[in-house]
């Protein structure tokens, strides 16, 4: 049964990685973003990953060697020696959230806060917490096993409360400053 997994991969290789992913018939999503980044001479935008090290590949876990075997994967995310498979609807809301051409960027991880559903727009049926950054209206979309997270703006009206909040927390948040190292060893 395939799931998806979280790679560690070479920093700065992610594509490279994805195009050998690819050619092996592996199913992967590596969500970007758009940055200026400026030149001596220039500025440009250009389109980094979200969770930098880091890309997702669809895979049956009892035959994940090719994936460890090929080059610049370092490993795959897990517990102890056992990859854990990211829960689908987390790879559902970024996927929205990259196909709504919204502005995002890579943002702390949430522990606490409402969770909402986008109820209207392109973004229609993603879940994630609601919070307010610069003036505006954001929805912090995460992948629980990186304990990373993705901002997206949205219009207050589209979203509705999701059942079993408990209240206003959302109001103070604590934020991590990153993943909790797990083991890095390639599960074979």
């Amino acid at each position: 049964m395939t799931s998806w997994y979280a790679l560690q991969v070479r920093g700065r290789y992610e594509d490279r990685i994805a195009s050998r992913l690819d050619g092996q018939g592996y199913e992967w999503f590596l969500p970007k973003y758009q940055v200026r980044r400026k030149w001596s001479d220039r500025m440009q935008s250009v389109n980094i990953p979200l969770f930098a090290g880091y890309l997702f590949c669809r895979f049956d876990p009892q035959q994940r060697r090719p994936i460890v075997m090929t080059p610049g994967v370092l490993s795959i995310v897990g517990i102890a020696k056992e990859p854990v498979p990211i829960v689908d609807e987390e790879i559902f809301a970024l996927q929205a959230v990259v196909k709504s051409g919204s502005s995002t960027e890579p943002c702390s991880f949430l522990k606490q806060g409402d969770k909402v559903r986008v109820e209207y727009g392109p973004l229609r049926g993603v879940e994630g917490i609601l919070v307010g950054l610069r003036g505006q209206n954001r929805v912090i979309v995460s992948v629980t096993l990186l304990q990373r997270s993705v901002a997206v703006d949205v219009q207050m009206e589209w979203l509705s409360a999701v059942a079993g909040n408990e209240g206003p927390q959302w109001l103070s948040p604590r934020f991590t400053a990153g993943p909790v190292p797990l083991r890095s060893t390639p599960i074979l």
